[in-house]
C-alpha cells in the first residue's frame, strides 16, 4: 500500500476541477482497511503516506484464547458481548481448529449474546447465531448501560477483547457485582517493517504532513512509543498540537492523543467515509489565504491554489512561502528565509534558487516581489494591507 507519498487519484471533484484535498498530504496509520482508506482520500485529491503503526496477530495458537474458551464451554456464561466483527469470527475460526468449534456456537447459542453494531451483529448471524440486542450508537457506553440497568450482580459476563481500552467498562461491571472473562481474540504488535512509521514519524516532525488519521487507540500508542523510541516525542507533540491535524474515527481511538493532551477531530459517525468528509472541511478551512498581486493565493499543504488553479510547489518554495506569509505584505530578510529553507547551510544563493523555482511553480511571479539589497515581500494587494499590518 502507500508506503510513500502517491500523487492524487481522480475523484469527487469541486467546480474548480480539483478535490477538496488537493494540496495536501495525509498520513494513515492503520493496519486494516487501509487501502479503502487512503483510496477514499486519494479520490478526493489528497497525497497520502500510509505506514501501518501497528499489525494485528490471531491468537489461534494463544493458550490464553484456548484456555478462556474452554473454561466457557465448561461454565457457562450469563451473558457474552461480541465487540468487533474481525475479533468474533476469528474466535469461531479458532475454536473450529482446537475442534471446540461446535461446543462453542451450542453455548453462545444458549445465552444472552450482545453485538456492538451492525458489522458484529453481521458477523454473529454469519455464524448461525442471533443477537439479543445491539445498540444503536455502536458504543461500549450504552452497552454497559443496557448491562448496569438489567443488573449484573452474581451474573458471569464473557467480553472478548479486541485489543483496543475499553475505558472503565470491565472496571464498572466488576464493581456491579460481575464475574468478568476476558477473551483475548488478537493482539496488537508493532510492525515487522518499521521503516514506513519512521517514515511517516519524520514526515510529521518536519511538518511535511497536514493530517495523520487514527482509526484504532493502539496504533496511535505505537506512533507515540516509537516516537518517544527515536527521542521524537516532544517534537511530534508539539507538530500534533499546531500543525499536524490529528483526525480519529472515534472517542476510544482518541484516548491515548487525549492523554498526552493532543486535541483531535472526530466525526459524529465513527466511519470512514464521515472521517474523510471531515478532513475535506478541516483541512481547506485551515489554510492560508491571502489577496495577492490581484490574485487570490490559498497556500495548502504542498501546493498553492492561485485564483482556484492548483500549482504544486517544492519543499523549499513552500517553507519560503510560509515564511513570507507570517508577515504578509512585510519585507523579509534573506537572512531570515535562508533559516526557513530546510538544511541550506549559511549561502544565501540557496534562497535565490528556491525562490526561482518557487516563482516558476506559481505560474505568476509578480506575486512575490524583490526588494533590492532587502529581501522579498509577498505583494499583498494595497486595500488589505490595514488588515494585515499586524499579522
Amino acid at each position: 500500500m502507500y508506503e510513500e507519498q502517491q500523487q492524487p487519484a481522480t475523484g469527487p471533484q469541486g467546480a474548480d476541477g480539483h478535490g477538496p484535498l488537493a494540496g495536501f498530504t495525509v498520513g494513515v496509520t492503520a493496519a486494516r482497511r487501509a487501502e479503502e482508506l487512503g483510496a477514499l482520500l486519494q479520490r478526493r485529491g489528497a497525497a497520502v503516506l500510509h505506514a501501518p503503526a501497528l499489525r494485528i496477530v490471531p491468537l489461534a495458537d494463544d493458550g490464553e484464547l484456548l484456555a478462556a474458551t474452554k473454561d466457557l464451554i465448561d461454565r457457562a456464561p450469563d451473558v457474552v458481548v461480541a465487540t468487533t466483527a474481525i475479533g468474533f469470527r476469528g474466535w469461531v475460526e479458532a475454536a473450529d481448529g482446537w475442534g471446540l468449534g461446535e461446543r462453542l456456537l451450542a453455548r453462545l447459542g444458549g445465552v444472552e449474546l450482545l453485538a456492538r453494531g451492525p458489522k458484529v451483529k453481521g458477523a454473529v448471524r454469519a455464524a448461525g447465531l442471533t443477537e439479543q440486542w445491539s445498540p444503536s450508537s455502536e458504543s461500549m457506553a450504552e452497552v454497559l448501560d443496557r448491562l448496569l440497568e438489567e443488573g449484573v450482580e452474581g451474573r458471569r459476563v464473557a467480553v472478548q477483547l479486541h485489543g483496543e481500552p475499553l475505558p472503565g467498562f470491565v472496571e464498572s461491571l466488576r464493581a456491579a457485582g460481575a464475574e468478568v472473562v476476558g477473551v483475548p481474540v488478537y493482539r496488537w504488535m508493532p510492525p515487522e517493517d518499521i521503516g514506513p512509521l519512521d517514515r511517516l514519524l519524520d514526515a510529521a516532525v518536519a511538518r511535511g504532513l497536514d493530517a495523520i488519521t487514527f482509526t484504532s487507540a493502539p496504533a496511535a500508542a505505537s506512533l507515540f512509543s516509537r516516537a518517544e523510541e527515536r527521542g521524537l516525542l516532544p517534537e511530534l507533540l508539539r507538530a500534533l498540537h499546531h500543525d499536524v491535524l490529528p483526525a480519529c474515527v472515534g472517542p476510544v481511538t482518541a484516548l491515548p492523543l487525549q492523554a498526552r493532551g493532543v486535541d483531535t477531530v472526530q466525526p459524529e459517525r465513527f466511519r470512514l467515509g464521515p472521517l474523510v468528509q471531515l478532513l475535506c472541511q478541516e483541512l481547506p478551512g485551515r489554510a492560508r489565504t491571502l489577496p495577492v498581486a490581484g490574485h487570490r493565493m490559498e497556500i495548502r499543504g504542498h501546493a498553492v491554489l492561485v485564483d482556484g488553479c492548483l500549482r504544486p510547489v517544492p519543499p523549499a518554495g513552500m517553507s519560503l512561502l510560509r515564511a513570507l506569509s507570517r508577515r504578509p505584505g512585510w519585507v523579509v530578510p534573506r537572512s531570515d528565509l535562508l533559516r526557513a529553507l530546510p538544511g541550506s547551510g549559511r549561502d544565501e544563493h540557496a534562497v535565490e534558487t528556491a525562490m526561482a523555482r518557487l516563482r516558476t511553480a506559481l505560474g505568476t511571479p509578480k506575486l512575490i516581489q524583490t526588494v533590492v539589497k532587502r529581501g522579498y515581500r509577498l505583494a499583498l494587494d494595497p486595500a488589505s494591507d490595514a488588515k494585515y499590518a499586524d499579522a
